[in-house]
């Protein structure tokens, strides 16, 4: 009898480590540690980009929290519906009146995360259930869509300058547009030169005035 009753407490204390084990590794993974402490405050954002609970909390690029909960939220004031996340941060991480929160993403696809900026030195720090209106993340797919616009937009340029249409289209089409372009230059060249060649005269006669002045006293002979 003695030999079952020891092998029944040894496989049980095998199966009690065992869950001690599985707690700590999901208390690591998770991040959870019932010796902090910390405070709760409440962001509401128009569009929540799929973040969901147990996201990250950073301050400054650094952990200090995690999400707790978001919900959609009916407001009676603003007759419209929003998201409304909860996030416990942990109390070393004072946060300012006047911070910044958004939704960022680890890399293009990674996991989602809140992203608080610090607000201005001095301000009054945020203390349990204060309430942050957050700045909305550009939404991917409208993104997408004002590229694919832009992409449009640069292929109609494109081939309308291929069928010569519009000044630009004419001048790198139409040889005669490109010659009197041509032409236009040259005659301005012409001009520069002629207005150099004036504006060297005009010197040379200021500066004959400055050693003769008297020249400017004297009246020209009468036949």
């Amino acid at each position: 009898m003695e030999m079952p009753r020891t092998f029944e407490l040894k496989v049980g204390t095998f199966i009690l480590v065992g869950i001690a084990l599985g707690v700590l590794i999901i208390f690591s993974i998770g991040d959870i540690n019932l010796s902090r402490t910390g405070y709760n405050v409440s962001i509401t954002f128009d569009f929540a980009s799929g973040l969901g609970p147990a996201a990250p909390v950073r301050l400054a690029g650094v952990g200090v929290g995690r999400v707790e909960s978001v919900h959609v939220v009916y407001s009676d004031k603003d007759k419209r519906s929003h998201a409304d996340v909860r996030a416990w941060i942990q109390s070393d991480a004072k946060l300012e009146e006047d911070v910044r929160v958004t939704i960022n993403t680890l890399g293009l696809l990674g996991e989602k995360y809140l992203e608080i900026y610090p607000g201005t030195p001095g301000k009054p720090l945020l203390k349990e259930g204060a309430v942050i209106v957050g700045q909305d993340p550009v939404v991917m797919e409208k993104l997408t869509e004002n590229l694919v616009d832009l992409s449009t937009s640069i292929t109609t340029i494109v081939k309308r300058l291929e069928r010569g249409e519009g000044t630009i289209g004419k001048l790198l089409v139409e040889d005669g547009v490109y010659k009197d372009l041509g032409v236009m230059m040259g005659n301005f060249k012409d001009f520069s030169m002629d207005l150099k060649s004036t504006g060297a005269n005009f010197k040379d006669f200021s500066d004959d005035l400055k050693k003769h002045p008297w020249k400017l006293l004297s009246r020209p002979r009468e036949d």
